[in-house]
């Protein structure tokens, strides 16, 4: 599904990723920890297209076609979401209007008819029990006024109604307490098929309890330098990362 090989991105003119090698299966859950500053960030806003990262070396692959070579918006309606450590507000735009406008342009993408006003309506309903979002948040402006929890929801709400093939889930886990962690992880997991991919980026076990990975990687200085199975994270989680450094070093 997801094939990055030699992957190098600079931003500002400062290189952050040196050699990101990483392959990615239909149904596979990655999870990449991490200190802060080692790249995770940086490799997800390369895979969906931010303007400000530039890509200079090595080439990613999502279901056959040159991922680098679409535009943001072709990214998205391809399959790929990405779910932001800190969801933007966009006052003055209803959440109602902004996933209609989303979903219709992904379906207009495939070919496929838009839908109109009642249809979209009850499909919001429908998945807005997947991640117990309370109706009024649903109504107001994106993001407007929520509570960091109410963001992370909103955010696997709107996965919900793109239904994507590949999902970046970057940090979802910061600033949640244990029952809004719960909630926002097991939404992601019903709407998980066994096409569902994603790279799961995190510091801590905890998502992980939830949300549980295929395989674990640890990134370091823009260089993926160790991958394990979910024992991985684990030890992580006991020993931290200093001990990486010295397996490396040594």
């Amino acid at each position: 599904m997801l094939e990055i090989k030699n992957l190098h991105a600079t931003v500002s003119g400062k290189e952050i990723l040196k050699g990101i090698d990483l392959t990615i299966r239909p149904g596979e859950i990655h999870a990449l920890m991490g200190q802060n500053g080692a790249g995770k960030s940086t490799l997800s806003n390369v895979l969906v297209g931010h303007p400000a990262y530039t890509v200079t070396e090595g080439s990613v692959t999502f279901n056959g076609k040159d991922l680098l070579a679409l535009s943001p918006d072709e990214r998205s309606h391809e399959g790929l979401f990405l779910s932001f450590q800190q969801p933007v507000e966009i006052p003055g735009v209803s959440m109602a209007n902004f996933m209609r406008a989303a979903l219709n342009a992904k379906r207009k993408y495939l070919g496929q008819e838009p839908l109109d006003a009642s249809s979209f309506l009850k499909l919001m309903r429908e998945k807005r029990k997947v991640v117990e979002l309370d109706s009024k948040l649903a109504n107001r402006s994106v993001n407007e006024g929520f509570s960091g929890g109410e963001k992370k929801r909103n955010e696997i709400y709107q996965m919900a109604i793109l239904e994507p093939t590949m999902c970046i889930l970057d940090e979802t886990d910061s600033g949640l307490d244990v029952d809004a962690l719960r909630i926002v992880a097991e939404g992601f997991n019903k709407l998980r098929t066994p096409e569902t991919s994603a790279i799961v980026i995190t510091h801590y076990q905890r998502l992980l309890d939830y949300i549980k990975p295929n395989f674990v990687h640890v990134l370091l200085g823009g260089r993926i330098v160790k991958s394990g199975g979910p024992e991985l994270a684990l030890e992580i989680e006991q020993r931290g990362f200093d001990w990486i450094k010295e397996e490396i070093e040594s």
